[in-house]
């Protein structure tokens, strides 16, 4: 539980140095390009250029992107018909479809499921979430984050999105046979280490307690989707598809019903996807799905090897 209690206390500590204005006013501006330009590429590489993938993965791997998809369509279709701006649409779409399967998800599946279950997280997280975070996330946040958007325009700032390049060059190391020497995987893993305390500090330092009025609306639409809406269609879905898959169905749904990731807000503000609603998501979802998650496992009866 010591990464829970990191989580809650980076956001907390984020939010303390923002309301003492103890930091400048564009340092959660600084962290986020530290995250973009260094720490998730180093993270992509360190576990998608030498991960194993195989049919045992494929429920958990697919959820993450059944959800994402079901964000799209949903917030897509409903925020103009609401009067949404368009930035307030992309920033629902990208948060509230990408769950914290790994900061948050990993200790809680490692607890309920063993090793296994860590496992099974690692893959729905690089695999899914994660991958999502830097393909179609950044697709997303670059189309509702233009004036004038366009395919090109799109394509060009997927393809130049720090991230995503060393996810293509992990991919293509993957495809090659390529396994980490102990050196490499070691100054990564050193490169990749302050990742989630640094992108929750800037979480943090963006998040305001005080929804403002204009929002409230927009962020209990986002959070009632990614808390309620996406556990309920995945656990509907796979029930009725994977019958049989027991245990490894329980597990998606915890992870359907995980707060929004971290990156996903880093991803809104670097593409000013109304970043003060990106930030609230994950500042308020993560700790609201905290209580929600144990309710879930005891509702499934969660525990033992998956």
């Amino acid at each position: 539980m010591t990464n829970l209690l990191l989580l809650l206390a980076c956001l907390g500590l984020g939010a303390l140095l923002r309301w003492r204005q103890a930091v400048p006013a564009g340092t959660a501006a600084v962290l986020n390009q530290l995250l973009v330009l260094v720490f998730m590429p180093a993270l992509t590489f360190l576990h998608l250029a030498d991960a194993h993938l195989d049919r045992h993965f494929l429920l958990p791997v697919l959820a993450p992107w059944l959800i994402f998809g079901v964000s799209a369509l949903l917030f897509g279709t409903l925020g103009p018909r609401l009067g949404l701006s368009r930035g307030t649409v992309g920033a629902l779409i990208v948060t509230a479809g990408i769950s914290s399967t790994s900061f948050v998800g990993f200790p809680i599946f490692e607890l309920l499921y063993g090793p296994a279950g860590l496992e099974l997280g690692i893959m729905m997280s690089q695999a899914g979430s994660f991958l999502i975070g830097v393909t179609l996330g950044v697709a997303v946040a670059s189309w509702y984050g233009s004036a004038e958007p366009s395919w090109r325009a799109m394509l060009g700032s997927v393809l130049r999105f720090p991230p995503f390049l060393a996810f293509l060059l992990a991919l293509a190391a993957n495809a090659a046979g390529y396994r980490h020497p102990e050196l490499v995987r070691g100054v990564l893993e050193k490169l990749s280490a302050p990742f989630s305390v640094v992108a929750l500090l800037s979480v943090g330092l963006q998040m305001n307690l005080a929804v403002p009025r204009p929002q409230r609306r927009a962020l209990a639409l986002g959070l009632a989707y990614k808390l309620l809406l996406a556990p309920l269609l995945i656990f509907g879905l796979y029930h009725a598809l994977a019958p049989r898959a027991g245990t490894v169905v329980d597990l998606c749904v915890l992870g359907a019903a995980i707060g929004p990731m971290n990156t996903a807000a880093v991803v809104a503000e670097r593409y000013g996807l109304n970043p003060p609603l990106a930030a609230q998501m994950v500042g308020l979802g993560i700790p609201l799905s905290l209580p929600w998650l144990a309710l879930l496992a005891w509702a499934l009866g969660a525990g033992g090897p998956p």
